[in-house]
């Protein structure tokens, strides 16, 4: 049976997977009995997400995963560049050994290769969130890695929500970027590639709100293509 902390990170990797959408409703008794747990803890765990700035309550109709808007999400990307650039660079002086940092984070970059070759987006997705948390744990911050990982998972959000069209490839190419000039102690270098990587996903951004819920829906509802017709059932 899962603890109240356990659930509330369940939530906040299928975000990092984008297998939870902005706006999406979580039903208490729904998720209770998914994770076969009280409605109790469950509103526990919601309460937590709403203070970490994930969820939030609407009157007389329940929890919802939050739209951020286009100013938070800015500022949330903001928040990061300083933060991991800071982290690489601080490595750099302290002249910390990197060589099991390193083998962790090669493999990483190649798992999240692994999954674009497979065409598995949600496991795609959360790698590619997740590498920003691996790297602060490979250089050893602890507390740090869970700031990045609520960082990160709000920059995916804003991503679902604006439609970002940064490619998952070239989110990929830079990370190995980043990796090998940690290989060869580069740690200024590494920490230009990070923020320009930063900067390039937040530009990927689209400009314009997203479309109101009548739109969504009738966009969701549009016929299929007929090639799409012939592929099989409509896929979420």
């Amino acid at each position: 049976m899962p603890s109240q902390p356990e659930i509330a990170q369940r939530v906040v990797e299928a975000i990092l997977a984008q297998k939870l959408a902005p706006g999406e409703r979580l039903g208490e008794q729904q998720l209770a009995d998914l994770f076969g747990v009280s409605r109790t803890l469950v509103r526990e765990a919601l309460m937590q997400l709403q203070a970490r700035g994930f969820v939030e309550v609407r009157t007389r109709k329940g929890w919802y995963v939050v739209e951020p808007s286009v100013e938070q999400a800015r500022d949330a990307f903001a928040a990061r560049r300083a933060v991991e650039s800071g982290l690489l660079r601080q490595a750099g002086e302290a002249g910390r050994p990197l060589q099991a940092a390193l083998k962790r984070l090669r493999q990483h970059v190649a798992d999240e290769r692994a999954a674009i070759d497979g065409a598995d987006p949600a496991t795609r997705a959360f790698l590619l969130a997740d590498f920003h948390v691996c790297l602060a744990e490979c250089l050893g911050h602890g507390l740090l890695s869970g700031i990045l990982r609520d960082l990160t998972a709000r920059t995916t959000l804003a991503a679902t929500l604006y439609q970002s069209t940064h490619d998952a490839e070239q989110s990929n190419a830079q990370h190995a970027q980043i990796v090998s000039a940690v290989a060869r102690g580069d740690m200024g270098r590494a920490a230009e590639l990070m923020v320009a990587h930063i900067g390039d996903v937040e530009s990927a951004l689209g400009e314009s709100s997203p479309a109101d819920p009548q739109e969504r829906l009738r966009a969701t509802l549009a016929p299929l293509s007929p090639l799409a017709g012939k592929a099989g059932s409509l896929s979420r």
